[in-house]
């Protein structure tokens, strides 16, 4: 199989074929060169599906699949479908058969897979997986031969267990120890043999005979598969029908297929802002093996899940042993649940017309469809009059003869209006369950192993062209430099999916950009090139522990605790550039930071903020401060030395009402008065350690000269200093009981008063 493929005339054709140039006007549906290397389903040369249906409708996904409509009739009892054996899983889960002369649907029935036994050896295989132990566990009652370091051993396959134990250098080989020195994984293989099990470890086999030939067999083919060779065959699911006579069958299904590829074209307004053109095609492969003549094709775009799943393959399940449920019963503690609301119900279909492609679409063009297309709806798309394609085609044959004998005129350039006029929308969007499903109205040809490209969209949007900093500038060397970028509004009702975005202005390519997913409604910024001649350029600072008196409720005081972070963007450019805006996307300072007075235009995304930054005269500098900060709540105690600060400051301000302040400056001079107290008592037990320390030097002086006659004198003058020192702290002591006193006659009064005060501080 291997050898004949490689010497098929068509596959070295394939690999060895390039693009053809081709001019960009003269396309309709573009028909690439055939898909070689790159497509393995069409060098393999098997359909996805084939059967005598016609094939009449295809959507492609974003997802990797797409879904395939055939109608047509059939005579006997039985329809016949061939399936590729890669896609016969993703075709069991979605096939639909409809009678359409009765509107009942049919059912399906298809033989089980032959090779089932060898699918569950190898089910656990793919590259970089699987291991010997799981294939021979699923090879579970076959009779094998297995060669050891010690011999044969005959029999059928029991089990196949893991086991753990201390490695044995001398028993096995260094390769065969846990890289730690640990414990060694290995498993153990039990054998059948008539009465006998026999045990032998895993690593001991050195070889593995299969006396199953039909086995074998099916294990060979099943590797051809895993080796690309076997999986794309087809295998033939016979779909039963109802009754003898002819059936007109409509038949879907969902197979794996490439995702469709977008790719866009903004055409910047003359002005710089204002009506932006937007252009979006889309590029169809078909690897289906068969070629698509004369579908309808729709484009679906949004998040569908897809997967696959064995649907083709038998399975069994281990049921549970129920045998003691009547012997051995007992009551379960049960543990409450909580539940959700059931969600709202989904909004109903809508569907609106938006550009498409057809006969005459792509980046070029008919001449007479694109002038067709001239006039915009009055949602800005672009679309023919179909209604008056004869007059105006007899006009233009008028206007051609004229003009052949008039002077040759000059070419127009690629401007606004001639990019606008090579592309006619003819599809209409349908948005269903968040998708948004582009249906062509013409039908289409795409031969089997090429790309077709498709006009999907033609509408004016509103857009401008401006500059916009990131942080880090523009690349390496570009540090300091924004890029330019356009911006536009997607006002389509469809989503963008991500893609390649070239943009346009005045009548040349200036760029491009990449973009990602643009919801409907939503603005895109797109970086197209760099501005080398701009400069920005950022100061930032942080402070902290600025408090804010929230509310006070019986002398516990609510306060805010401010941590602030201050940034000042600069931009500097030529004169040459005149006035300017730079949008500077301003990083978040964190996830509880607020942005304090947000300049006029700022964005908030969702980890940074867009923010203008003009420049109001030319060759001058412009700059913007932006200050975030975080409050972050606690509660003071009104003899907390703080709080003093924060009850003065409320009643200085000017937004206290009269009331509150009366009842509030008793409260602030009483506790001004107690913190005077507690202040000077502080003072004073600070004058009473001194002494003390003092009076202790003093006695220990004493103490040494007790004993010495010619003391006297000293021993005098220390005894006086003694006497002055407790004399001062008496006095100190009975100042300090005085204060003492004041202190707590003002706390009861303070306190009096703030039982009765519960208020918020106003606002600043």
């Amino acid at each position: 199989m291997r050898a004949r493929l490689l010497d098929s005339p068509r596959l070295r054709k394939a690999l060895t074929s390039k693009m053809r140039p081709t001019s960009l006007l003269a396309l309709t549906l573009l028909a690439l060169a055939p898909i070689g290397s790159g497509c393995a389903y069409a060098g393999r040369g098997y359909p996805t599906a084939e059967t005598d249906l016609a094939l009449r409708r295809v959507v492609l996904y974003r997802n990797g699949i797409g879904y395939f409509e055939r109608h047509g009739d059939v005579e006997d009892d039985a329809l016949r479908i061939k399936v590729r054996r890669d896609q016969i899983d993703d075709l069991l889960k979605s096939l639909t058969v409809i009678d359409r002369s009765t509107g009942r649907a049919v059912s399906v029935s298809m033989p089980l897979d032959p090779e089932s036994w060898a699918s569950a050896a190898l089910a656990t295989l793919a590259p970089g997986r699987g291991s010997l132990a799981q294939v021979l566990d699923g090879l579970r009652g076959t009779q094998v031969v297995l060669r050891t370091r010690e011999g044969r051993l005959a029999g059928r396959i029991v089990m196949v267990e893991h086991i753990m134990d201390e490695p044995d250098p001398a028993a096995r080989s260094p390769r065969s120890i846990a890289p730690d020195g640990g414990h060694e994984q290995d498993h153990r293989v039990t054998l059948l043999q008539g009465d006998d099990m026999k045990v032998v470890r895993l690593s001991k086999i050195t070889g593995v005979t299969l006396r199953d030939g039909d086995l074998a067999l099916q294990l060979n083919r099943r590797l051809d598969a895993s080796a690309g060779q076997g999986m794309f065959q087809q295998v033939e699911v016979v779909i039963r029908l109802a009754g003898k006579s002819a059936h007109d069958l409509a038949v879907s299904y969902v197979v794996a297929a490439p995702m469709w590829k977008p790719t866009y074209r903004v055409v910047l307004p003359q002005q710089g802002k204002g009506k932006a053109l937007l252009q979006g095609w889309a590029v169809v492969d078909n690897t289906s093996g068969e070629d698509w003549n004369d579908v309808k094709l729709g484009l679906t775009s949004g998040e569908p899940i897809a997967f696959r799943y064995d649907l083709h393959s038998p399975r069994t399940i281990t049921r549970a042993d129920m045998t003691e449920v009547g012997v051995r019963r007992q009551v379960a503690v049960a543990v409450g649940e909580t539940s959700f609301d059931a969600p709202a119900p989904p909004p109903p279909a809508s569907e609106a017309p938006v550009g498409g492609a057809a006969s005459g679409s792509g980046p070029g063009g008919d001449a007479y469809k694109s002038e067709e297309a001239a006039a915009p709806a009055d949602d800005g798309a672009y679309y023919g009059d179909k209604a008056k394609t004869g007059r105006r085609f007899a006009a233009d044959m008028d206007a051609k003869e004229a003009k052949d004998e008039a002077p040759a005129a000059p070419r127009a350039n690629i401007d606004y209006d001639a990019l606008r006029r090579t592309t006619i929308a003819s599809a209409r969007a349908k948005a269903v369950s968040g998708l948004t499903t582009f249906d062509l109205e013409d039908r289409v040809t795409v031969p089997n192993g090429s790309s077709t490209m498709v006009a999907i969209l033609n509408q004016q949007v509103e857009g401008e062209q401006t500059f916009m900093y990131t942080p880090g500038g523009a690349g390496v060397g570009f540090e300091s430099n924004p890029y330019r970028v356009v911006r536009f509004r997607n006002s389509t009702p469809f989503v963008l999916e991500p893609g390649p975005i070239s943009i346009y202005s005045g009548d040349s390519f200036v760029g491009e950009g990449l973009s990602e997913s643009v919801g409907t409604g939503v603005s895109a910024t797109l970086p197209f090139a760099v501005e080398p001649s701009v400069m920005v350029s950022s100061v930032a600072s942080y402070t902290g522990d600025e408090m804010q008196l929230l509310r006070i409720v019986r002398g516990v005081l609510e306060v805010e605790n401010f941590a602030r972070t201050t940034t000042i963007w600069t931009v500097k450019g030529p004169q040459s550039l005149g006035t300017f805006d730079v949008l500077v996307r301003h990083p978040k300072a964190g996830w509880n930071y607020t942005l304090l007075e947000p300049p006029k235009g700022t964005e908030s995304l969702p980890d940074a903020y867009l923010v203008p930054v003009r420049v109001e005269k030319a060759g001058t500098e412009g700059s913007v401060t932006l200050i975030e900060q975080t409050p972050s709540t606690t509660t003071l105690s009104i003899w907390d030395g703080r709080a003093t600060g924060l009850l003065e400051n409320l009643v200085a301000s000017a937004k206290l009402t009269p009331a509150i302040r009366k009842k509030l400056e008793p409260v602030v001079k009483l506790r001004q008065d107690i913190g005077r107290v507690d202040t000077e008592v502080e003072g004073l037990k600070r004058q009473q350690v001194e002494l003390d320390q003092r009076a202790n030097e003093t006695r220990a002086n004493l103490e040494a000269i007790k004993k010495d006659p010619a003391a006297g004198a000293l021993r005098a003058k220390l005894n006086k200093r003694l006497d002055d020192f407790t004399a001062d702290g008496d006095r100190i002591g009975r100042k300090v009981v005085e204060l003492q006193s004041q202190r707590l006659e003002k706390k009861i009064a303070l306190e009096d008063l703030l039982q009765e005060l519960d208020f918020e501080a106003p606002k600043k």
